[in-house]
C-alpha cells in the first residue's frame, strides 16, 4: 500500500493543480500537489515536505485540515491518499521538478483529466 499526501489549496475561488509528467504513471493528468510518504513520516509531514520540494511553497501547519482519505486500487498498485485543505501558505507556487503548476477557476476543473483516485475529491469541490 502506497500512502500519499495531497494539498487542496484554494485561493480566491481558484484551486492550485500540478500536471503529472508525461513519462510518469498517470502522465499528463492534473493532480493536487503532494507526494508519497517517506518511512516513519506522517501525512502532514509529507505534505509540508512535498509542497516545499515540488512547488516551492511553505504550508502553515495550523491551516491544514484533513479533507478526506481515499483508498484506491489501480490494479498494479494500491494507494491511500490523504487530502488536506490548506488555507495559508507562503511563497509563489512554481514547479520545481519541471511540472506545470497552475491556478484554475473551480468551475473549470471539471473539464480537466485527473487520476481516477482524485475524481471523487474533484466532484466534492464542485458540489
Amino acid at each position: 500500500m502506497i500512502h500519499v499526501a495531497a494539498a487542496i489549496i484554494v485561493k480566491d475561488n481558484k484551486v492550485l493543480l500540478a500536471k503529472r509528467p508525461d513519462d510518469k504513471p498517470q502522465g499528463g493528468k492534473w493532480e493536487f500537489p503532494g507526494g508519497k510518504l517517506d518511512d516513519n513520516e506522517t501525512p502532514l509531514q509529507a505534505l509540508i515536505r512535498e509542497c516545499r520540494e515540488e512547488i516551492a511553497i511553505e504550508i502553515d501547519l495550523t491551516s491544514c485540515q484533513l479533507f478526506d482519505t481515499v483508498e484506491f486500487d489501480y490494479g498494479d498498485k494500491q494507494v491511500v491518499l490523504h487530502f488536506y485543505s490548506v488555507s495559508v501558505f507562503t511563497g509563489e507556487p512554481d514547479g520545481q521538478e519541471g511540472q506545470q503548476v497552475r491556478w484554475f477557476e473551480l468551475a473549470d476543473i471539471e473539464r480537466l483529466e485527473f487520476p481516477e483516485a482524485n475524481k471523487g475529491i474533484v466532484e466534492r469541490l464542485l458540489a
